[in-house]
């Protein structure tokens, strides 16, 4: 689960991180309203919405201007022109693809005189299961070129959960960015505050890019993403109120409503499957015959008939879907209630895509009894290679 950069600070603040004054602003005469409590000279309009590369990312209105997603004010009329501007409208990042995402808040912050910017992360790293540290010198730029551009300028180590963070963690990170006298210890009691928001907080990825010096020689966390592990989100219902759903696919929040694992691509071949590593088998097994998955979808091992249907209703509302792979090997998922889920789904939204049915394990045989006499056209298949040849088949007979 992600937040916003606003959201992202407080949460920030609440451990001791330094962070711009700022507040988030939903109307031009709310920015207008900040700026003033702010004081100036200098104001920074940010644009809020769930993707990197604002700065340098472009509105889709002509009206918008061309200075991107984050802007500076130097007048509290500025601030309220470029609110104006940037609400309502749809910016386009590098990470938002072409259909870009509607600004509908902003975050109005103060000016910082910057000298030095720098990179921080932690991350989880699944291979040590520890968190793993990211720092470097190259701060406002992404990591992923400065990786492959120059990686000694990267630093990366792990911090032992059983021992946990120490000074020389924090030492460590200091001498890599090249940090000096008071700034040191700046260093040490932030990348401790930040560690203990992560853990605390159950963060999948903590990000400040750029971390600055400012020419006061302060340490200042001048953006801030956090990515929260959504399996951990019920420990934490503080978190769970921050979720903006408007930033967030309608078929995956609708998929959450009912606890199913849905994520969507960009192919024409729906999934349906019960188990992550299955799912995932069957993606790869439909680009092995030539053809893309739509989507990741997995049912779970205790899915009711009532939640079989509700995952073939969100396959079906993409419309680049132009056939539909049902992969189930029932375990505790038993293979009749797919097949009812498949049946009473297939005929409240009148199925007109090729579907493919592959079932074994429990109640196998009754499963595919109820499809046999549904009278739908479904094809079977016998294995999940059979199924996959099947429905890549069927979509280009189609195409």
């Amino acid at each position: 689960m992600n937040v916003h950069e606003y959201q992202a600070k407080a949460i920030l603040k609440e451990y001791g991180v330094p962070v711009p004054k700022g507040h988030a602003a939903f109307t031009p005469e709310e920015a207008f309203a900040v700026a003033k409590e702010l004081g100036g000279p200098i104001a920074v309009v940010k644009a809020q919405i769930h993707a990197g590369g604002r700065g340098k990312g472009s509105f889709k209105e002509p009206e918008a201007g061309e200075k991107g997603g984050v802007r500076i004010a130097k007048s509290f009329d500025d601030v309220r022109t470029f609110a104006d501007e940037m609400l309502g409208r749809t910016l386009v990042t590098v990470q938002t693809g072409p259909e870009g995402r509607v600004v509908k808040r902003l975050l109005i912050e103060e000016g910082a005189a910057i000298k030095r910017e720098l990179y921080l992360s932690f991350l989880v790293d699944r291979a040590t299961s520890r968190v793993a540290v990211i720092a470097s010198t190259e701060g406002g730029m992404d990591i992923e070129e400065v990786a492959h551009d120059a990686p000694e300028k990267i630093l990366t180590f792990s911090i032992d959960p059983a021992s946990g963070y120490s000074q020389f963690h924090g030492r460590k990170v200091a001498f890599e960015l090249g940090l000096e006298g008071d700034q040191v210890k700046q260093c040490v009691k932030l990348i401790g505050s930040l560690y203990k928001a992560f853990v605390e907080k159950d963060m999948s990825q903590l990000e400040i890019n750029p971390l600055i010096v400012t020419e006061k020689g302060d340490l200042v966390c001048l953006d801030a993403k956090l990515n929260f592990d959504s399996n951990a989100l019920y420990r934490h219902p503080e978190i769970v109120a921050l979720r903006d759903l408007e930033e967030e696919d309608p078929a995956e929040v609708l998929a959450s409503r009912y606890d199913l694992s849905y994520v969507k691509l960009d192919g024409s071949i729906g999934c349906l499957v019960n188990g992550a590593g299955l799912a995932m088998a069957t993606m790869d097994i439909i680009k092995l015959y030539g053809s893309e998955p739509a989507n990741f979808l997995d049912v779970g091992g205790g899915a009711t008939k009532e939640k079989v249907t509700e995952a073939f209703k969100i396959i079906l509302s993409d419309p680049n879907v132009k056939g539909i792979l049902v992969n189930i090997f029932g375990g505790i998922m038993r293979c009749d209630i797919i097949a009812e889920g498949i049946i009473a789904a297939a005929r409240e939204m009148s199925l007109k895509v090729p579907l493919v049915v592959r079932l074994e394990g429990t109640n196998v045989e009754l499963g595919k009894e109820i499809i046999r006499n549904s009278g739908l056209a479904v094809i079977p298949a016998d294995n999940l290679a059979d199924a996959a040849e099947k429905i890549v088949a069927e979509v280009k007979k189609a195409a």
